[in-house]
C-alpha cells in the first residue's frame, strides 16, 4: 500500500515530529542539540521556512513550521538526512537515525498557533524532565503577531 500524499501549499503551518529509531536518543550531548539547530537554521534559510516554536527532546523533536513556499517534504528530507549524516559521522555509526517517516499535521494558524506552541514547549514539563519550560535546553517559542 502506498503512503498518503502530503498536503503542501504556500503559507501552510505544520506540527512536525520525528522520533529516533527504536526510540533511541537522537541527541547524546549538548553539542548535538546545537548541531541539530545549526542544521535546522540551514534548512530554514534554504527553504524559506519560519519556525514558530520547537522542542528537542532526547529521542524526538517537535517543530511548528510555516512553509511560505509549500516545500515541507523537500526541507524535511534535507533536515533529517543532513542531521543523520552529521550525527553518524560524529559517533562513527551508520544507518538510520530516525524511525520511519516524519509526522506532519496541518494546523490552522489563526486558531491554533498559540495553543500548539504552548503544547510543544511544555513537552519536557509533561515528561517530568523539568519543572518549568525555560529550564529545558531544547525548547523555545517565537510567535510573531498572527494576522
Amino acid at each position: 500500500m502506498s503512503r498518503p500524499l502530503r498536503i503542501e501549499y504556500a503559507g501552510a503551518l505544520y506540527h512536525v515530529t520525528s522520533r529516533g529509531n527504536e526510540r533511541k536518543a537522537i541527541y547524546r550531548e549538548e553539542s548535538d542539540f546545537n548541531l541539530f539547530l545549526d542544521t535546522l537554521a540551514e534548512v530554514c534559510e534554504r527553504f524559506n521556512w519560519t519556525i514558530h516554536s520547537w522542542c528537542l527532546m532526547t529521542n524526538h523533536y517537535h517543530l511548528v513550521v510555516e512553509t511560505p513556499d509549500g516545500n515541507l517534504s523537500a526541507g524535511m528530507r534535507q533536515l533529517n538526512g543532513v542531521y543523520t549524516t552529521r550525527f553518524n559521522r560524529r559517533y562513527g555509526r551508520v544507518g538510520h537515525l530516525f524511525q520511519g517517516r516524519y509526522k506532519a499535521i496541518l494546523v490552522d494558524k489563526s486558531a491554533y498557533l498559540l495553543e500548539l506552541s504552548r503544547y510543544v514547549v511544555l513537552n519536557p514539563v509533561r515528561a517530568r524532565m523539568v519543572e518549568h519550560p525555560g529550564d529545558w535546553l531544547g525548547a523555545v517559542t517565537v510567535i510573531p503577531s498572527v494576522s
